[in-house]
């Protein structure tokens, strides 16, 4: 059993989902009952384990019997540290989906020795923002162990914003004061001038587009944590970032029977060593229902023991990040190439 908390949200839904596609059984957990109990109207045959975040024999309960839980409730300021309590109480491994910069820097300061000493493992950021692009550098680094810079490049045709979204975004810039932040000479930055904009020139058929730079995402956490690249700079194309922005834009919409949006993605990452650059890209649907077939990989490899390390570790320090970015096909199609020239 995987016990997905906030399996009623968004992307939780998702998560359910792609459990039950690959014969896992999941638990419905969160704190709103009324919602877990709706959910739970379209799977009757799934238990409910209602659990408020301030309650930990609650959360005892929720993680009762299950063999490692799945965090999808945000925002993860909230939700992160109780849940990885509860798991490290339970003995399970912890996963979440955690796009929030300084959630996520919590988990590795709060929890790195207390799970490294317990041998558990916890997985922050197992989602598209964060482990994705950690997972790419990862695997766009090959056999090199150490690079200049990395640059992961976001071509979002899109971005509906769900509410857990618009919460989460509100909650990181209330902790970093209304600044934005990046991570340059090996350690992360807090500034209160105007992101830089420019170009980037995508794979087709996306192609030259505008974006804004230094658009921060999970990856100046998790890529970092074990790689050592003093440089790592996110990009992400304007008409995306004015949608994040927008107060109007509505949530996301099913188009198809797997309740995707027609958001379309492509993640354009080059690693830098001198003059040579390494390049990895993935494509993809919708990136919220791609977080769940990350997440649920990431817990199948672990439960069969095909990891790295223990403790607080990041998608591309704990998995195989080549193999695990092959099996993530057709969900999200990647290509590598070690031997791309400089420059973009």
């Amino acid at each position: 059993m995987i016990t997905v908390y906030g399996a009623y949200g968004h992307t939780g839904r998702f998560v359910v989902a792609e459990l039950l596609r690959r014969g896992l059984v999941p638990v419905l957990a969160g704190r709103n009952g009324g919602k877990l109990h709706d959910l739970a109207a379209e799977y009757p045959e799934l238990e409910v384990r209602e659990a408020s975040v301030d309650d930990p024999a609650a959360l005892d309960r929720a993680l009762a019997g299950a063999d490692a839980v799945i965090n999808a409730a945000g925002p993860f300021a909230d939700t992160a540290g109780p849940v990885i309590e509860a798991a490290l109480r339970a003995g399970v491994p912890y996963v979440d989906v955690a796009a929030e910069i300084e959630a996520n820097l919590d988990t590795f300061q709060l929890y790195a020795e207390r799970a490294e000493e317990a041998g558990a493992v916890v997985v922050p950021a197992m989602a598209f923002y964060g482990g994705l692009g950690d997972l790419l550098v990862t695997a766009a680094m090959g056999d090199w162990r150490e690079a200049d810079s990395a640059h992961v490049a976001y071509g979002l045709d899109s971005w509906h914003p769900t509410t857990g979204t618009r919460d989460a975004g509100a909650v990181s810039r209330r902790r970093r004061g209304g600044r934005r932040v990046r991570y340059a000479g090996g350690q992360l930055e807090y500034r209160d001038d105007a992101a830089p904009t420019g170009t980037w020139s995508f794979p087709e058929p996306a192609g030259e587009r505008d974006v804004i730079g230094e658009f921060s995402m999970a990856d100046i956490v998790t890529v970092p944590s074990h790689l050592a690249i003093p440089e790592v700079v996110s990009y992400m194309t304007v008409e995306a970032a004015k949608d994040l922005s927008g107060a109007d834009t509505p949530a996301p919409v099913a188009v198809d029977e797997l309740g995707r949006s027609a958001q379309s993605f492509v993640v354009d990452v080059r690693v830098r060593a001198g003059a040579a650059e390494r390049r990895a890209v993935a494509s993809g649907q919708d990136i919220y229902a791609v977080s769940a077939p990350l997440a649920v990989e990431a817990v199948q490899r672990i439960l069969t023991g095909r990891t790295r390390a223990v403790g607080v570790a990041s998608a591309g320090e704990i998995f195989d990040a080549a193999d695990f970015l092959a099996a993530l096909a057709p969900h999200i199609v990647v290509e590598l190439d070690h031997a791309a020239a400089a420059g973009r």
